[in-house]
């Protein structure tokens, strides 16, 4: 193997490497986007479920 062919086999595998990585952090962030988007969904149940009871419980505490 000449050291022309080394170099370009180096260079590609370095910027292959480089993209794999790039994918993954990419990834990771759509994954957190999802999972926030998740614990928001449950929030906003939860807060539905539980905001009626409450108001009317505060309501009755005040008058």
């Amino acid at each position: 193997m000449s050291k022309f062919t080394f170099a370009l086999a180096f260079m590609t595998a370095t910027l292959v490497q480089g993209k794999d990585r790039r994918e993954e952090k990419g990834a990771s962030a759509v994954e957190y986007a999802i999972l926030v988007a998740a614990i928001i969904a449950v929030v906003a149940a939860a807060v539905a479920a539980i905001g009626t009871d409450l108001t009317d419980k505060f309501s009755r505490l005040f008058d």
